[in-house]
């Protein structure tokens, strides 16, 4: 069971990234699959999820209307496309998965996680 997050770097205020996480195929389906992030001194923080059949979102209130979760089941590989970035999203973000897409946001539930890509925006 592995999950391999990408896309990190840096970008200026404003500017967009593209993160993905490519899971094993055991992992992916039927998983839900999402985005939290962690902030240097703050606890993780959940950011977005998506549903095993790609339907189901759900998003963190602070990244709603510039954040985009999808899914490419042929690929097994999940994207977080971020638009309108601001310096607080700067932060460690993490792929996981979980059985249940309403679990993973309303209790921050990952059953699987992949290493963090690291998201820079400067002001």
């Amino acid at each position: 069971v592995q999950l391999q997050a990408s896309g990190g770097g840096f970008v200026q205020d404003g500017g967009s990234l593209r993160l993905s996480c490519a899971a094993s195929a055991r992992t992916f389906s039927p998983y839900a699959m999402g985005w939290f992030r962690q902030a240097p001194g703050k606890e993780r923080e959940f950011v977005a999820v998506i549903g095993w059949s790609g339907s189901l979102t759900y998003y963190a209130d602070s990244v709603k209307g510039r954040f985009t979760i999808s899914r490419d089941s042929p690929k097994n590989t999940v994207h977080l496309q971020m638009n309108s970035l601001r310096p607080e999203d700067t932060a460690v973000y993490y792929c996981a998965a979980s059985l249940s897409a309403q679990q993973m946001f309303h209790q921050g539930v990952g059953h699987y996680w992949g290493r963090g890509t690291l998201v820079t925006v400067s002001s």
